[in-house]
């Protein structure tokens, strides 16, 4: 008999060693495991009668069995998924996101491509983890990024596209590509090679970035398209376009130069809007003058044409009388405003006589006072 089940021994009674008590535990004792599994059994017991395998309790087990295969069929979809519900591994519908269901296992399965956050894939660039500050950085892949222009120049361009997955377009996603970031990047970098080797190098480095951008978001779209990928290119944005670093000082020199060029441009065209309208205006101004002219001498050629047709009529109806009036008038005219001398060539005469000036003589003289008026006439 062992020392424990001794009643009683040298040592006292009760489960005592050789050096006394044995440790005794603290706080309340965990529950047996064997002791549940028996009071579980025992319950089942009472519940089918007859045994777990007695009708009642193979039917139990089965419905139990069916309840947890039906209720096996219920899932959630997350803010970001859809989920794509197939039946025999074939699409047959898409949920939105929340609690949906689907026939069980086997029947039906779900997945859950994140189809409604948006992905960026970058070109020409990636993100290493820096130990030194505790982050990330970015570091070139100039494998990716060097390309060559229409007109033989080397650009680095480096870029990234954002695309999501379109909401009737998942199972195309799911079924149609295996890798989609890497499909998308491989397409990506065709398209922007072959859109900027149609392009100039000036126009990308400076204004030409959104036609470029947007050129190469169509591009991307129509090969993708063509894959049947549904996959939605939502935009292309150009993070860096410089030359290599090995000519940029060269070309920053062309920039500054092409700069000033479009500045003195610029200050000619500003002189030119300004000088122009003024000589315009002058121009007009003359045009003016001369068509008031002609207006002028027109009116007065017509009035002297007619006046001379109206005094040949009266001329017609009396010859004399017209002839002397007409001379009579022109000598008045001659005469009125000359200095007039009379000469009389008559046989009695005796030369030229002189002409006292009587009207330039009383003009000049000063007036004179009464008094004096009335002493000079006596």
């Amino acid at each position: 008999m062992p020392w424990k089940n001794q009643g009683g021994g040298p040592w006292g009674s009760g489960p005592k060693g050789p050096w006394g008590s044995g440790p005794q535990p603290v706080g309340p004792r965990p529950p047996d495991l064997e002791d549940l599994l028996r009071r579980g059994q025992d319950r089942l017991q009472q519940i089918m009668p007859g045994g777990y395998f007695s009708g009642v309790g193979i039917t139990l087990i089965i419905l139990l069995i069916v309840a947890f295969w039906l209720l096996s069929g219920f899932f959630r979809v997350q803010s970001e998924e859809l989920g794509v519900v197939l039946r025999f591994g074939k699409h047959v519908r898409t949920v939105q996101p929340g609690l949906n269901y689907h026939l069980p296992y086997p029947i039906e399965t779900v997945l859950l491509p994140k189809a409604l956050r948006v992905n960026t894939t970058s070109i020409g660039m990636t993100l290493i983890e820096d130990p030194a500050r505790r982050g990330r950085s970015i570091r070139d892949v100039p494998e990716e990024s060097l390309m060559l222009t229409g007109d033989e120049n080397i650009v680095d361009v480096d870029f990234t596209v954002l695309w999501r997955i379109k909401p009737d377009g998942v199972g195309d996603f799911l079924f149609n590509i295996q890798n989609p970031e890497g499909t998308v990047k491989a397409v990506a970098e065709s398209a922007m090679r072959e859109v900027i080797g149609r392009s100039q190098i000036q126009p990308i480095l400076t204004g030409a970035r959104n036609v470029t951008e947007q050129g190469v978001q169509e591009l991307i779209q129509k090969t993708l398209d063509s894959y049947g990928s549904g996959i939605l290119i939502t935009q292309v944005q150009m993070q860096k376009v410089d030359p290599p670093a090995q000519v940029i000082d060269a070309f920053r020199d062309v920039q500054a130069a092409r700069a000033n060029q479009e500045q003195l441009q610029n200050e000619a065209q500003t002189y030119a809007n300004q000088v122009v309208p003024q000589a315009r205006g002058r121009a007009a101004k003359i045009l003016q003058d001369a068509e008031g002219y002609k207006e002028q001498a027109v009116a007065e050629a017509k009035g002297q044409s007619a006046r001379f047709l109206k005094v040949y009529d009266e001329y017609k109806k009396a010859p004399d009388v017209t002839r002397e009036r007409i001379y009579l008038e022109t000598m008045e005219r001659v005469l009125g405003g000359a200095d007039k001398l009379v000469y009389d060539g008559g046989p009695s005469g005796q030369g030229v006589v002189p002409y006292l000036p009587l009207p330039e003589l009383s003009a000049k003289r000063p007036p004179t006072t009464g008094p004096q008026s009335s002493g000079g006439n006596r």
